[in-house]
């Protein structure tokens, strides 16, 4: 680590160490002049990228759509409706990403005179992904032209029946695609096998792939000439709904992600979607959201409607003209969110009693019947951050058939995995990305499942926890930890997956105030070091831990390291900065 800290076993049992940079390649101190580029470099910017980085545009990180298959191709079919006022109907998942793109392309679409219909799935009844009968009842209702987003690459029977019936699908999706796909009148996606160039954009999620369907598509009429009489929609005013649907798909804010977040930030921060506008006053944030803000506050209102049984809530609110429906609807979101933290407490405690005597698989799969498939996914992702490898949670109905959802770590490809044990026969359906993934599976068949996950598995989930450690982007004594910092740091924005949000450790420092906040079991605590300058820190949901019970028991005279991110605190009168601590080991 250092000369003045060098943390081989934590108490939570980790190493700590330096993040990408050896020690003696920066500067322990992070002068607030350098720290961004420090930053920038120990997450793989190249240094001739340093100036894109620093404040990424779209412009330096936009690809020209057309080097993604079938992206022209379903450009110009979307600018022949269009032109001639078709019917159009929109297919969106029921999650964030979903929601989003449908929103993108609605939005979009209307500004164009067109007046698309948005169809979102119910997440109970009728499951992930386009149906066959969705699909052809949609056409028979007048839509002669189908697009489905954030769905529909492994879609493959109802797409069939949609072509059968006559009606015309394009797939704008993200999630891991087979060797054949399935067949549609284009099927846009940066992770089919086929893919060349389109391939480096593989991290992108589905709303990211709907902006980019979105250029092309105003490229194609802009050459037709359809804009000589009339305005061009503004496809930047869009970028909010990309930030949004990228952050809470935990899409890995590199490259042109970055860009989609950064921008997407600024335009959010200008309230035009009455819809967004909306739900930033029903998660009761009195500032420009954050990154943070997206995938805490934002995400999870926009998500109940479909964990809960009201799917298309969230679409209906992000491209509602009427400010009196955003607000109703907003509302209705935030309260079904809180209906939604309740159900997910019951399962998670339910799951986690499971775990115990899966503890020694590398893949954890638990199953029960009486779970909400709503939330199935939610605790799969606390599973995976309590037990430090994949996790898979599956909901069993009372005929013996299972929705599950798995959250998996770096290193290991959960998606390719669960497509490789649907083309076994092991599942009914299936599919995802490297993080995370969808099933569909009787219950008689979990054993072999879950056997067959730790047969391909094993030796890669133990290689990436064997190469767990705590990395650190900077070493401070107490002082450090103030506003100051935080602002440095958070120029080297935005954080998220891929793309992590620095880490500090601080001390050496004693425990003056210790207690529990809160229903979640949270450790307050009020440290200082020995010049008695002190911050405040806060160890989240660790009150029955390991870690929770060190900072609640340590002793007057003994003396910590803490790490963790630092963070603002506004609340009172005096902007101050404080921890909140992942982290904590004897510093004597």
């Amino acid at each position: 680590m250092s000369a003045v800290l060098n943390v081989h076993r934590s108490i939570l049992g980790q190493p700590w160490r330096w993040r990408g940079l050896a020690a003696d390649a920066r500067d322990p101190g992070f002068a607030p002049d350098d720290i961004v580029t420090q930053l920038l470099l120990t997450r793989g910017c190249p240094r001739d990228g340093l100036d894109d980085h620093r404040a990424p545009s779209i412009r330096a990180f936009m690809p020209d759509p057309s080097i993604f298959r079938d992206m022209n191709k379903g450009a110009e079919r979307l600018a022949d409706a269009v032109e001639r006022g078709e019917q159009v109907a929109i297919f969106g998942d029921y999650d964030v990403d979903g929601a989003t793109s449908a929103a993108l392309l609605i939005l979009l679409l209307r500004d164009l005179g067109l007046e698309a219909r948005p169809y979102i799935p119910d997440r109970l009844m009728e499951g992930y992904g386009p149906s066959g009968e969705a699909l052809v009842r949609l056409h028979s209702e007048g839509a002669s032209l189908i697009v489905t987003v954030d769905c529909g690459a492994q879609a493959f029977e109802a797409l069939r029946m949609a072509k059968d019936a006559g009606a015309e699908v394009i797939v704008c999706d993200h999630h891991k695609c087979a060797a054949e796909l399935p067949v549609a009148h284009a099927v846009i996606n940066p992770n089919r096998l086929d893919e060349t160039e389109g391939a480096a954009h593989g991290h992108l999620a589905a709303v990211g792939m709907a902006f980019l369907l979105g250029a092309a598509l105003i490229r194609a009429l802009r050459a037709r000439g359809w804009f000589k009489t009339r305005p061009e929609p503004k496809l930047l005013d869009l970028l909010d709904l990309v930030a949004l649907g990228t952050v809470a798909d935990v899409a890995s804010l590199k490259g042109l992600n970055r860009a989609f977040v950064a921008q997407g930030l600024k335009v959010m921060g200008q309230r035009r979607n009455i819809g967004m506008n909306a739900l930033i006053e029903a998660s009761r944030l009195t500032r420009a959201p954050t990154c943070t803000d997206l995938g805490f506050a934002l995400g999870p209102r926009i998500n109940a409607g479909g964990r809960v049984g009201r799917s298309d809530l969230g679409v209906r609110l992000l491209t509602t003209r009427d400010p009196e429906e955003a607000r109703a609807i907003a509302v209705e979101l935030d309260l079904l969110n809180e209906e939604r933290r309740v159900i997910e407490a019951e399962v998670q405690l339910a799951a986690e009693a499971l775990c115990f005597a899966r503890s020694n698989r590398a893949v954890v799969v638990v199953a029960s019947r009486g779970w909400h498939a709503g939330v199935i996914g939610i605790v799969a992702g606390r599973l995976k951050e309590k037990l430090g490898r994949p996790a898979i949670v599956i909901a069993l109905d009372e005929n013996g058939i299972g929705k599950g959802s798995g959250r998996s770590i770096a290193g290991v490809d959960l998606g390719a995995a669960i497509l490789a044990a649907k083309d076994a026969g092991l599942l009914h359906a299936g599919g995802g990305h490297a993080m995370a993934c969808g099933v569909t599976i009787a219950e008689t068949a979990l054993d072999g499942f879950t056997d067959f996950l730790e047969d391909r598995l094993a030796e890669r989930v133990t290689a990436a926890m064997g190469g767990r450690a705590l990395l650190l982007d900077a070493v401070l004594a107490p002082g450090g930890v103030n506003p100051d910092l935080v602002t440095a740091m958070d120029a080297g924005g935005p954080y998220g997956m891929g793309w992590p949000a620095p880490r500090i450790a601080a001390g050496p420092l004693r425990v003056i105030k210790a207690d529990v906040v809160g229903s979640g079991g949270h450790v307050r605590l009020v440290v200082a070091g020995e010049d008695g300058r002190s911050f405040k820190a806060v160890a989240f949901r660790h009150a029955e831990t390991e870690l929770g019970a060190a900072l609640l028991s340590a002793p007057a005279h003994r003396r910590l390291w803490l790490a963790g991110r630092a963070k603002i605190d506004d609340w009172g009168q005096r902007r101050a900065a404080e921890l909140h601590i992942e982290d904590a080991a004897w510093a004597d």
